[in-house]
């Protein structure tokens, strides 16, 4: 009996991920994000050998080839509307954008707050990174997809 509630419960719950509504996909969305940076670190840790810049050039272009196409195919069920240069252009761009704005808050914050404590300057890395992807979010969904 429990064990049958359990499984209905884990059924509705993956229909409701399953689903179109911005709840759902900001979810897949947040998945991806972090399979992405996965991608990222292990691209990075492969090619650290060639030296950091590379591999950071490297594991952020490839990773965010690798996120688009997931938002493109999984997030936002959008490969029969937006084709895959579409997806790599404009979210290439946004992820860009989102690159420049949380690179400017945190010079702005060492800039305005050089004290920082090194607590401080983690919550407010987390708090810009969970707005500059919550603004890609919402282009990727209302622009995009």
């Amino acid at each position: 009996m429990l064990r049958t509630e359990c499984l209905n419960r884990l059924a509705r719950a993956m229909r409701y991920l399953r689903g179109d509504h911005a709840f759902a996909q900001l979810i897949r969305f947040a998945l991806v994000g972090g399979s992405s940076n996965i991608a990222y670190v292990l691209l990075f840790m492969a090619t650290i050998g060639i030296g950091p810049l590379v591999a950071n050039i490297a594991g952020s272009i490839v990773s965010t080839v690798i996120a688009n196409e997931l938002h493109r195919q999984l997030t936002f069920r959008a490969a029969g509307r937006v084709g895959w240069f579409t997806a790599q252009w404009e979210g290439g761009g946004l992820a860009l954008i989102g690159l420049l704005i949380s690179t400017a808050a945190l010079a702005g914050l060492e800039f305005w707050a050089p004290g920082l404590g090194e607590t401080a300057q983690a919550g407010a890395v987390i708090a810009i990174m969970g707005v500059v992807g919550g603004m890609r979010f919402a282009a990727l969904r209302g622009f995009v997809f």
